[in-house]
This record gives C-alpha cells, structure tokens and sequence, in this order.
C-alpha cells in the first residue's frame, strides 16, 4: 500500500536503513522507515487515507516527518535530505536532497541499504556503498569518511559499538581508529543518550564485547573513568592481584547468561567499582577492604551523570553492590540460620537475583577452589529456601512495633525507638528469643534501662 500511495503521487519511495539490513539478517522489525524523494509528509497522509479509520496518523511538519501506525506496525516517513554539521553541536542543517544525498548521511554501510517501493522498481537494491557485502562479512564500517562521520555526531561511534556487540560484527580497522581519534567529541552528548546506547550493549548477548571496544578506543574513559579505573594489574614486593577490570566483565557476561534483567547486568557491572580506591597490600596479600559499601555510595554520582533513574532500580543496583560480599562470606564458613537470616531480611526480594550475582562472580581458573565456592552456594541456597518455607517473613514481623514502644515510653519518633526496635529484630534473627510476647518484653524492658528510659 506504500507503494500504491507513492506512485499515485507520482514520488520516488524508498525503505531503508535497519528494516533493510534486518530484512537480510533474517530479524523480526515491525519499525519502517521510509525515504521519499519530495514530501514524505504526503504519502504519509495518503496511506492514512487508504487504510482508513484503522490507522493512525502523527505529522512533524517542523522535521518533515509523519509516522503512521497501523496495528503493531509503525512506518515513519521523512523526504530525503542532505545535512551538514556545524562542530559544537550534533544537530544538522538539514535541506532536501536526493536519495543519494540520504544514503550518504547514514551512519554505516549496512544502514544505508535502500529498496525501491515503486512498481516500477519495487524490490530494487539501492547500495552504493556494499553494505550487503559488510552484512555478509560482519563488518561495521562508515559509507564516508569515519572521521567525518562520527566528528560530524559523535554519538554515531556508540552506535558503531552498539552495533557491533549486538550483531556479533566487527568493527572495521580504519572507523576503528577513527573511534580513536574523536573520542573526546563524546563530551558534547548527553548523558540520555549516552545511556540508551549502554543500555542496548548491557542487554545484548555478550557484553563483554561492547566494553571492551569501549575501552581500547578511549570511551570508556570519558564515559565511566570508574570502571576504567579498575583496569590495572599493580605489583609489590613481587605480589600482584587480579586485574578487576577483566574479572567484572567476565562477571557481566555470566550474569547475562541466566538472567535478562537489565538492573542486575548493571550490579554485575559495578560490583567491583568501590575496588580501585579500596586497594592495599597488607603483609602478603593484597585486599580491598569494604569496596562493596564504597561501591554502594559511587553508584548515586555515576546514575546521575549517566541520566539513569534515580529510583528503585538505582537503589536495587546499590542492593546489588553492597550485598554482593555477604553470600560469600556465609559460604566460606558455617551456614547458620542466624547469618541467612539476616541475609534474607537485608537482601529482601531480590534474594534470588543476589545470589545469582554471587555464584557469576566465581570466576576462579582453580576448579578446585570453584567448585568447593559452589558447592557451598548451593548449600547457602537450600537454607534460604528452608527458612522461607518456615515463613520468616511472619516470624520477622514484631509483636511489639513501634507505636507500641513509644507509648510505653513516653517517646516520640527518634533514634532511641530505632535502637529498642532493633534490639529485639536482632535477637529474633539470631534465634536467642522467639518472636513472642512475653520474652521480647523482658528484653526490652532490660535495653530500656540500660538506655535510662525507666
């Protein structure tokens, strides 16, 4: 019907860039984009016409676009255009153009495939720059000049990233080094955007890819100087520790094997971040003391310049960061009930999910000492499923609650009913006293004399 609503217009009609390349990838798209040589704006609205009451019709006439939804199906239409660029800024001056003029401003070979919808030519590939043969090859490469091309929008080289992860493609030598060259032109994207790209990377397959592409041409740097910061292997007195840098994207890529959420590949991401500020040799080992609660409170600044959300999921992201030691330090030695409780009661629902980081995070070459790590997981899962089965969630609810103790009391809200509250948390979890009236009274009563409140 495009085609029918073109040619009663009598206007060149093209789709091009990812429909076409997913087209010949073989890939689900119901997104289509549409060139046409004239008003795009027009043949948008005469395919509203023919499809009726169904459809629906959206026009940008400040861009020259119009976008029309039909069913699960959205086609944007633009005219075809020329841009050029001026150097502080990624938004073109944009004229119209020919189809050649649109082909040459796309921002890889394999997007700037174009297929004719005119009856006359329908079917007909336009690629004047091979991208077929890129596809064939999984080759990301610029039509132009690479250098033209990403300083003209800088954000183009994330996408060259993005797209490489996400297709498995590799990025061709001479736009690699042209990544290389502009990387500091990143510096005048948003953080928006720069989030939505990480964001693709973080959910393809493997990650690890995108990172480290992201990293050997200089972006990472000026993206996350944090996780760069962890890409050092420091010697002493002829002892050296892991390179931290390494270890977490082998962690990101384990986590990506079993879970699709998005938050949790982003705690795998900055599990270790707190390690580069927290590192110190002490006698024969090197440690890093508490880079877990570090971590928790770097992840707040990083959020923000990045435009994340500065809601649940940064603080399920934080969960992530500062638990992630605690599994581990419960299955090194005895798993009591005490010690999973309290796990359970901190790490809340997303219990599973912690746990899922923790076993990722296993990346010893001793099979010996992995397995044992395992091994002992799985020991600390059977327990958090036993005491669920318990209902801990019921025991842990108080007998006793706040309202309670301050009338008893004579107290307002304030750090000492925080303190009373927790006294009597902590003896449940430890098991010293059952959840019950009478003993959590007798306790309490004690704490509160001891805190000269009666």
């Amino acid at each position: 019907m495009i085609s029918e609503a073109a040619d009663a217009l009598g206007l060149e009609c093209y789709v091009v860039g990812g429909y076409v390349r997913d087209i010949f990838l073989e890939r689900p798209s119901n997104d289509i984009d549409v060139v046409v040589v004239g008003s795009g704006i027009q043949v948008a609205q005469r395919l509203k016409e023919m499809l009726g009451k169904k459809a629906h019709l959206s026009v940008f006439r400040n861009f020259g676009t119009a976008q029309v939804k039909f069913s699960d199906t959205e086609v944007e239409f633009v005219g075809a255009r020329k841009e050029s660029y001026s150097h502080d800024s990624r938004k073109p001056v944009v004229e119209d153009g020919t189809l050649e003029d649109d082909q040459n401003r796309r921002d890889f070979t394999i997007n700037a495939m174009a297929i004719c919808l005119n009856k006359e030519r329908f079917g007909e590939l336009v690629d004047p720059f091979d991208g077929l043969y890129d596809l064939e090859d999984g080759i990301i490469a610029t039509p132009l000049d690479p250098d033209i091309t990403f300083s003209d929008d800088p954000l183009r080289m994330l996408r060259c990233v993005r797209f490489a992860t996400q297709l498995n493609f590799m990025i061709e030598d001479e736009t690699f080094d042209a990544l290389s060259r502009n990387a500091e032109r990143i510096n005048i994207i948003s953080g928006e955007r720069i989030k939505d790209e990480l964001n693709k990377i973080l959910m393809s397959p493997t990650p690890s890819r995108g990172f480290v592409d992201l990293h050997r041409c200089g972006l990472l740097q000026l993206i996350m100087p944090e996780l760069t910061a962890l890409d050092i292997v420091e010697t002493k007195n002829g002892i050296s520790h892991k390179n931290n840098f390494y270890h977490t994207l082998e962690v990101l890529d384990n986590v990506c094997r079993r879970s699709d959420n998005l938050w949790l590949r982003w705690g795998a991401l900055l599990h270790d971040i707190g390690k580069a500020k927290c590192r110190r040799l002490e006698g024969s080992a090197w440690t890093f003391y508490n880079h877990n609660f570090v971590g928790a409170k770097m992840v707040p600044t990083m959020f923000r310049r990045l435009s994340l959300p500065l809601d649940m999921k940064m603080k399920f992201v934080q969960k992530m960061v500062e638990l992630h030691m605690r599994p581990i330090a419960i299955a090194d030695e005895e798993v009591t009930d005490s010690a999973v409780r309290r796990l359970i009661n901190d790490a809340g629902d997303d219990i599973d999910d912690l746990m899922l980081l923790c076993e990722a995070d296993i990346t010893s070459k001793n099979e010996v000492r992995k397995k044992l790590f395992l091994e002992n997981f799985r020991m600390v899962r059977e327990k958090i499923a036993d005491l669920k089965e318990k209902d801990y969630k019921r025991l842990l609810q108080p007998v006793i609650d706040g309202d309670e103790i301050m009338e008893m009391f004579h107290l307002k809200p304030s750090r000492e009913v925080g303190e009373l509250k927790k006294v009597m948390k902590d003896a449940v979890l430890d098991n010293l006293v059952p959840n019950e009236r009478e003993p959590l009274m007798a306790l309490l009563m004690d704490k509160a004399k001891s805190m000269g409140l009666v």
